[in-house]
Formats: structure tokens, C-alpha cells, sequence
């Protein structure tokens, strides 16, 4: 969870409240944050002579974005101990009534598709007020918008540029403009080579102060640099603004006496853009000389046919059901009650006039968090108190505490492993995208594995959809050990699946491998034989010669030649089973293929058996 700093004392003057520190504790506890610690009686940083004040450090859920600077927590906490309600955010059109206009070319959508802007009339700064406002696009940057790869802010100083503007991508030779803090024009491929250089060491102190302000941004230049065409915002004189998502011009940058603040937002996603406008505007709009109003500006995207104005402060409108806020929180609150509750948590609720069962809930700007009833069932909760909440068991039981099917059946099948001699292993359900598929001669549908967004590293790019590479990579950490090594597991894997909500479905999985200077395909085919008898299926081969006694009624399984490239041409089979009629392929098992074992660093042939066990439910 990230923690941010804020000063004391200015915190305790705008709740309105001196608080002692268990008692400002108490109250973060109770609105489902955390006070990480007061600075108050440690020794603080010096800064030109002077301690810095105390400061409260303050964990903030992650998805609490409207609490990621001082303003929100302070907006936030007044709320919810009552001391205001929430703002009334709303557009205000410029004195003489024509909004700015940004023309978004059709080029953007090759680089960074989406754009949004607002503009803060006659706002004023403070020091820390600017301090808060600059750490709060930084925060966002890191957060929401994962390095600015999903989205990028800019400020500028309206007053020293002119409308109307422009939202374009060319190539970068054809940018040219100072960047922030700098005097010399460069253009954007020269920009790229300045701020990379600020990686490597200095030879000057001057040098050394350059490097010293924007070594950060070297970290941001993959996302466009080997793109033909780069991002940029230009004004009606096309002076250029920004350069998304690297930095802004130097010409347009915001000081402290700035009055008009021009915000543009570029982004590759719709949604998130929407949640950072909303979040910037909403907690600095209060500075404004008509505290809590925006100026909106006309978005021309004529390659779309559209026109819009943003940003839009309509609150989202959904409901709730009163008897499932009140099932979940063991509650019998009236509607008038919850909606109350409600109030202290920053929505508008009112009861609905058509369903007596139905609370009309408005969601505002600021409540991006929100996303379904039961989200809004836990703020009911933090403002009734969970402390207060009432305790007892229960007063109906469905039944006793029971397995689920599936977790039974993969402990039978894990018990009888065990007792084969095999050893069970735990690896982790992310692997990288090669170990998934290239390594084991499989080709990627693109339809199949639940990728990770933003991995950080290569070895965890994806939830895998086979137990194998996991086993494979425990063999190879371990095969410094004597051979055989008899290794299985029972777990999960996960498939896209977008006929459901979530987009993807867990499947429970058992398999096994051998590894050793023989093949072992005898070793597998036995345990296979082994547990399908434990699950009660005849081998249909045996069946049929009349050697097996198990009644001829049971379930039967059988194998077949595959041809699978993961495994050896002609040692490869999968397994089939028949319930109720009816067939159905549940696995496979077989010796790997060389190039599987020269992928895994594997010197010994490997055979392994994987099986599907929902399939048997």
C-alpha cells in the first residue's frame, strides 16, 4: 500500500480537531486506513536551516486513489467524522463563453490513442500546495497509470500559451522544442539520446546537476522510443506543450505564481484516463477562487466524427440491495439509515421510489474504487463501525463443513501418488511465456493463457495453463540428486474464458514426472493405470479381455496414439474416458521430446503424465 507523508499540523487544522496520536490512530482505523507513524518526537530532516515539521505517514489502500495526497485524505476524513459533506464539483464556462478546443489527429492512434484535458481558473498556489499537487501526478504516474505506460499527465501554465490546440504524432526528427528545465531546443530523437546519456556517469558538476533532475526519466523512454511516430501537444503558434509521455516544454511550465492551469492527459486506456482527471481536478479545484469548479474544454476528434467536452463530473449512477448489505453485515438498518451511512462515506443515496428492496446509490468522481454493491456494502459497514457490528453465530447453517468435490478428489489422487513412491512439489503458478509454450514445442492462440499486464520480470508473464514447466524446472533445480527422480502435483492452471465475469477460469490439474537414464513410459503408464483404479474406472482393454474383475458396469478409460509435439513421435498417448455415453479426452502422458529436454537444461529422458481432473467430476 503506498504511504504518504502529511504535514500535522496543517492536517489537524483542516479537520478542525487536535488530535492525540492513538485518537487520530483510532480514527484512521476506523475509516480503513492506517497511521504508519507520527514524526513528531523523532529527529527530522534539516532543510536550509530548519526542521522539517512533524509529519503523519499514512498507508492508503491501493485502490483509494482520491487519497494518494493531503487534500484527499483531509476531504475524505471530514466527510466521514461529519464535519462537511461532499463537494459539489461542477463545470464553469469561461467568462466569455467559448470553451478551449484540442483537435486530436487521426496519427494518435498509432501511439497513444486517447486524450482528456481540464483547466483550474485562478487557482492559488502555495509552496506546499504546488508540492502536493506535482507528488500527486507522480503518484498516479506510479500507480494507476503503471509508469505511464497507460497514462501520462502534463500541466502548463495557460497564460503563456495559446489556444486552440492540437493533439498530434510525428515523426520524431520533426519535434522540436526546450524541455522542462532545459534552454536548448532539441528535437525528439535528440531528446531521447540526451536523457538516456543521463544514465551514464557525469564529467562535469554542471553535467552532474542535469543528470541529477531527470535521471528518472530515462526509464520512460522505451514506451515511445523506437515508435516511427512520437506524441505531441502544440498550441495554436505550435509551440509545443508536452511530448507524452517523456516531459513537457519548458516554455509553459507552472510556478507558483501560476493562476490558469491547462492539464492535458494522454493514455492507451479509456477508463483510466477518465479516473485521473477526475481524481486531479476534484482535489485541487478547491483552490480555485470558486472553490470546486472546472473549466471543461471541446475535444474534436473529426477521424471519429466526435466532439465531446471533458471532463465529464456526472456521478455514476447504480444500486444496491438493502437485504444483502444488511444479510452481509448481520445489520436491520432501514433505507434511510444506510443512506445516511452512506453520506459519511461520500455517496448520494436515496431509497428507491419504485422497489422498496432498492437504495438509488450516485458514485462520484472521486470513488473510482467502487464496482459493485458489495464494494458499497463494505462502506456501509466502515461508517456504521465494524467494531460496532454485531457478533453471534450464525442463525442458519446450510450444512456441516464438507469439501468441495474437486479439492476431495485431488487429495485422493495426491494420497495415491504419495503412496507410489512419488514426492510432491508446490511451484509457482506464474511462469514466463516460453517456459509455457516455446519450450514445450506448443504454439501460443493467443486465446488461451491470462497474460500479466505488466510483469516485472520475464520469468512471471503468465498464469501457465500446464503443470508441466513447473515440474520440469524443479527437476532441473534439483537434478544434481540421484536419479530417478519421481516428482507430481495437484493444482491449479487458468484459461481465458470470456463467457464469464472474470474473464478466465481455474481448471484443477494432476501430473507427474519421471525422470531418469530410462525412458520411464512404463513408470507413468503405471501410475495412470494406478490412479484411475483408485477412481474407479475399468481399462477398457482389459474389460474386453475379461482379465480385470471390476464390474463391467463401471466407467472405463483407455488410451491413444497422439501425436503431440511436446512429446516424442510414436511415445505419446492420451487418455480417454467414457461417462454416461459419452467420451472425453482428460489428458496425456508420454517421453518428452529432446528439444523439450534441451530447453529445460534436462540431460535424462523425461516422461510425464498430465491429466485434467474437473473432467472426472
Amino acid at each position: 500500500m503506498p504511504t504518504i507523508a502529511v504535514d500535522k499540523a496543517e492536517l489537524f487544522k483542516a479537520l478542525g480537531k487536535e488530535f492525540t496520536t492513538d485518537e487520530f490512530d483510532e480514527l484512521c482505523f476506523e475509516f480503513g486506513i492506517e497511521l504508519d507513524e507520527d514524526t513528531s518526537n523523532t529527529k527530522r530532516p534539516v532543510v536550509d536551516g530548519v526542521e522539517e515539521p512533524p509529519q503523519l505517514k499514512i498507508e492508503i489502500p491501493a485502490n483509494r486513489y482520491d487519497m494518494l495526497c493531503f487534500e484527499g485524505i483531509a476531504m475524505n476524513l471530514n466527510v466521514f467524522i461529519g464535519n462537511t459533506t461532499l463537494p459539489n464539483f461542477r463545470l464553469s464556462a469561461p467568462s466569455n463563453g467559448e470553451l478551449q478546443t484540442v483537435t486530436v489527429k487521426e496519427e494518435t492512434s498509432k501511439i497513444r490513442p486517447y486524450f482528456s484535458c481540464a483547466i483550474l481558473r485562478n487557482i492559488k498556489f502555495t509552496q506546499a500546495r504546488y508540492d502536493s499537487f506535482i507528488a500527486l501526478q507522480d503518484k498516479l504516474h506510479q500507480n494507476l497509470a503503471r509508469q505511464r505506460t497507460l497514462v501520462a499527465i502534463g500541466t502548463h501554465d495557460l497564460d503563456t500559451i495559446q489556444g486552440p490546440f492540437t493533439y498530434e504524432a510525428l515523426p520524431p526528427e520533426e519535434i522540436e522544442f526546450s524541455p522542462l528545465n532545459q534552454t536548448k531546443k532539441m528535437n525528439g530523437r535528440q531528446m531521447m539520446d540526451f536523457y538516456e546519456a543521463c544514465q551514464t556517469p557525469a564529467r562535469s558538476m554542471s553535467r552532474l546537476v542535469v543528470q541529477w533532475k531527470d535521471k528518472h526519466l530515462s526509464k520512460y523512454l522505451p514506451i515511445i522510443r523506437d515508435s516511427p511516430v512520437y506524441p505531441v501537444i502544440y498550441d495554436s503558434n505550435r509551440t509545443v506543450l508536452s511530448m507524452p509521455p517523456i516531459i513537457n516544454g519548458n516554455h509553459s511550465k507552472i510556478t507558483l505564481d501560476t493562476k490558469n492551469v491547462f492539464i492535458d492527459i494522454t493514455a492507451t486506456d479509456k477508463t483510466k484516463i477518465e479516473i485521473v482527471n477526475h481524481i486531479l481536478v476534484a482535489m485541487f479545484s478547491q483552490y480555485c477562487e470558486e472553490p470546486f469548479t472546472i473549466e471543461p474544454a471541446k475535444i474534436i476528434s473529426p477521424h471519429n466524427n466526435e466532439s465531446r467536452e471533458e471532463p465529464d463530473l456526472s456521478p455514476r449512477e447504480t444500486q444496491a440491495e438493502m437485504s444483502y448489505i444488511n444479510s452481509v453485515c448481520g445489520l436491520d438498518l432501514s433505507a434511510d439509515q444506510i443512506c445516511k451511512l452512506l453520506t459519511r462515506m461520500c455517496y448520494k443515496a436515496s431509497p428507491s421510489k419504485s422497489e422498496p428492496d432498492i437504495i438509488d446509490v450516485h458514485i462520484p468522481i472521486t470513488r473510482a474504487d467502487v464496482l459493485h454493491q458489495a464494494d458499497i456494502m463494505e462502506d456501509v459497514a466502515i461508517a456504521y463501525g465494524f467494531n460496532n457490528l454485531p457478533r453471534h453465530f450464525p442463525s442458519k447453517s446450510a450444512a456441516i463443513a464438507a469439501p468441495l468435490a474437486i479439492n476431495k478428489l485431488a487429495d485422493i489422487v495426491r494420497l495415491e501418488a504419495a503412496m507410489a513412491g512419488w514426492s510432491e512439489v508446490l511451484p509457482l503458478i506464474l511462469c514466463s511465456h516460453d517456459e509455457n509454450f516455446a519450450w514445450l514445442n506448443r504454439a501460443d492462440d493467443g486465446a488461451t493463457a491470462v497474460r500479466l499486464q505488466n510483469p516485472k520480470t520475464a520469468e512471471y508473464q503468465i498464469v501457465r495453463t500446464s503443470l508441466l514447466p513447473g515440474l520440469l524446472k524443479t527437476i532441473r533445480e534439483n537434478k544434481k540428486h540421484s536419479v530417478p527422480i519421481k516428482v507430481f502435483e495437484a493444482s491449479d492452471v487458468a484459461f481465458k474464458d470470456t463467457s464469464l465475469e472474470r474473464k478466465s477460469r481455474n481448471e484443477r490439474h494432476f501430473a507427474a514426472a519421471w525422470y531418469g537414464k530410462t525412458s520411464g513410459f512404463e513408470v507413468v503408464h503405471g501410475l495412470l493405470d494406478r490412479v484411475m483404479l483408485m477412481l474407479n474406472f475399468l481399462n477398457r482393454d482389459e474389460a474386453v479381455a475379461g482379465t480385470n474383475k471390476m464390474k463391467a458396469d463401471n466407467p472405463q478409460y483407455w488410451i491413444e496414439e497422439a501425436d503431440d509435439p511436446t512429446y516424442f513421435a510414436g511415445h505419446a498417448a492420451s487418455v480417454h474416458i467414457s461417462l454416461d455415453g459419452t467420451s472425453h479426452v482428460v489428458g496425456s502422458f508420454g517421453v518428452l521430446h529432446p528439444t523439450v529436454l534441451k530447453n529445460f537444461e534436462l540431460p535424462f529422458p523425461v516422461s510425464t503424465l498430465e491429466l485434467n481432473l474437473e473432467a472426472f467430476l
